[in-house]
């Protein structure tokens, strides 16, 4: 068998040149031993029609397997003459013979260098598309931060108006006399609830006291 993958043809035809002369050497091979074993059942059924006979079928059968052997040594060496025949004169495509799926190289031709610059292009473009997809994602995570922050700037704002008007309804219309007024309500809210814990505490060492 050929070594040459012949892959051209293999595009051309669909299966590999070298395949097909395999199954056609497969399908002589089996035709030959069938003929064989044909030939063999008529020797022993004229052998069983003469009379004194002694010849046995196991001495048939190594009489029939050494002309078999016979047989395949000249089969292959004819097989091989077919087969390089047929390989060169048959199932080859001349060089100077462009399949149609092929032409667009002839009339965009490019040698191995060109064609790795491209894959080079290519692999730098694939990578800038990558870094774009990376930085709209990335702007895309900050525009939802800044509308969390937007909304939370607008509760604020609306805490502020919700205040300025509860300091209005208690006469102080001004903004730092509200704040300050919080601020001082604040204080005494902290001084009363450190007086709740202070009184809780002694309670709890007088109940344990008992």
């Amino acid at each position: 068998m050929s070594v040459d993958p012949m892959a051209y043809e293999a595009q051309f035809f669909g299966f590999t040149p070298q395949t097909c002369m395999l199954r056609v050497y497969i399908a002589f091979q089996d035709y030959l031993f069938e003929m064989m074993l044909v030939v063999e059942g008529v020797i022993l059924k004229k052998l069983d029609g003469i009379p004194g006979c002694n010849i046995s079928p196991s001495q048939i059968r190594k009489c029939t397997e050494k002309f078999l052997l016979f047989l395949k040594e000249h089969f292959d060496k004819l097989f091989g003459k077919m087969e390089e025949m047929l390989l060169q004169l048959v199932l080859n495509i001349p060089k100077n013979v462009l399949l149609p799926e092929d032409r667009v190289h002839e009339q965009y031709p490019y040698s191995k260098e060109e064609f790795q610059a491209l894959q080079e292009e290519l692999q730098q473009l694939q990578q800038r598309c990558r870094a774009e997809v990376g930085a709209g994602q990335a702007l895309r995570a900050e525009l939802q931060e800044q509308k969390a922050v937007r909304a939370e700037l607008e509760k604020i704002l609306q805490w502020f108006d919700g205040l300025e008007s509860i300091c209005r309804e208690h006469g102080t219309g001004n903004f730092k006399e509200s704040f300050a007024f919080l601020t001082q309500n604040s204080k005494k809210l902290q001084d009363v609830l450190k007086d709740v814990e202070k009184k809780s505490k002694r309670m709890k060492q007088h109940e344990q006291l008992l």
